[in-house]
């Protein structure tokens, strides 16, 4: 006789429960599918943006306006960021052709500074009736331009003998990088105004040897810093001598020449822009293209002019050398000469007596590029010193 199975295998067919399937969360699948849509989304946007900006960048460098084309073309290549891109439409030879164009107008006849052409009074001593400096105590007026493509900030500085070139460390070395203003205003409670000075090298990478040493030379309290001979690009050199007046100079001075200038303070960059109050129609006419640009300058009566314009934003595309020179001859100035731009280009105060804003606060005086978090770092500086 058969034994019967006591314990049968559950199946549909003895009517066991089947084990109970696991649910989908219905939250985790649709946050997915959220997700995925988000960057597929953004990931259109992204390449359609770049094809149209191809697109209209093709139609500048191809178009029919030269002037539209040339104007591009500087302005990318004065930047180390994108110095690459007019050859990727336009080809190396026509970008060469643009950078080497003659432009009408002859350059300076001196190649140096007439020191006799600026009369600084004893103890800097303001004639005639009145005083523009009667409301800045501190000897530091700011005030600001607009033009058709630019907002620049101006800033006169009354003694001369406050300027001078501040440097990021006392001893220049690529494993040392340079300094962002930021810290050098902080790090220096005598110091009430500074801008970006001179060249340095920039292969436009976010490489920490970027901004750590200079190009040409560089001028500290009478003592020679840092020389690195004849450089391609520099086209002048701008520097107060032992008189506190500006010296600039159509080329890269040699340290014995700065030595025989009796230069105290100065660097490389250029081009002069005015020299013997004579306009360097050379750099006036120009092609240089719209970019954020520095320049220092001095008047007749030993007053240090500064100018920054912003660049690279919707408010302001930047200026050209023209712009530059246009305000400085306004503010009366009698030797001029452009220096770093581009990302460079910043100013700083330290508002003591509260004329931008709250008393004592240090403030950022210009607007520097939109993709910049903060100030790039650099070698060396124009400062001020407060008035002992």
């Amino acid at each position: 006789m058969s034994k019967k199975n006591m314990n049968p295998v559950p199946g549909p067919d003895n009517g066991a429960a089947m084990p109970p399937k696991k649910k989908k969360k219905k939250g985790s699948g649709l946050l997915g599918r959220i997700i995925r849509r988000f960057f597929l989304v953004l990931f259109t946007v992204v390449i359609l943006a770049v094809a149209a900006l191809v697109l209209v960048m093709n139609l500048v460098f191809n178009g029919p306006s030269p002037a539209a084309r040339d104007t591009l073309t500087m302005s990318l290549i004065e930047a180390s960021a994108t110095k690459w891109v007019p050859a990727l439409f336009i080809g190396e030879d026509t970008v060469a052709e643009i950078r080497t164009s003659t432009v009408e107008g002859d350059g300076l006849e001196s190649d140096v500074t007439d020191t006799t052409k600026v009369i600084i009074q004893a103890n800097n001593v303001i004639t005639g009736d009145s005083n523009e400096w009667d409301n800045y105590p501190d000897g530091v007026r700011i005030e600001r331009r607009s033009g058709d493509t630019y907002n620049a900030h101006i800033m006169i500085v009354k003694d001369p003998s406050q300027v001078y070139m501040g440097t990021s460390t006392e001893k220049y070395s690529t494993a040392i990088p340079g300094k962002r203003i930021t810290e050098v205003m902080a790090e220096n409670d005598d110091v009430i105004a500074a801008i970006n000075a001179g060249a340095f090298n920039d292969d436009g990478t976010a490489s920490s040897t970027v901004g750590s040493t200079p190009l040409g030379l560089v001028m500290s309290g009478g003592n020679c810093v840092w020389t690195s001979g004849k450089q391609p690009g520099l086209e002048g050199f701008a520097g107060f001598n032992e008189d506190n007046i500006l010296v600039v100079s159509k080329t890269n001075l040699t340290s014995a020449q700065a030595e025989e200038l009796k230069i105290r303070d100065g660097c490389c960059f250029g081009p002069v822009l005015i020299m013997n109050g004579e306009v360097n129609l050379e750099a006036y006419n120009d092609k240089s293209g719209l970019n954020p640009r520095t320049a220092i300058g001095q008047r007749a009566d030993g007053a240090v002019i500064f100018v920054c314009i912003d660049g690279r934003q919707a408010g302001s595309l930047g200026g050209y050398y023209s712009d530059i020179i246009d305000i400085m001859q306004e503010y009366g100035a009698v030797n001029a000469c452009n220096m770093d731009g581009g990302s460079s280009s910043v100013m700083m105060y330290r508002d003591t007596y509260g004329k931008l804003g709250t008393a004592g606060e240090t403030v950022m005086v210009n607007n520097y590029s939109l993709l910049q978090s903060q100030p790039r770092r650099m070698p060396n500086f124009w400062m001020v010193r407060a008035a002992s």
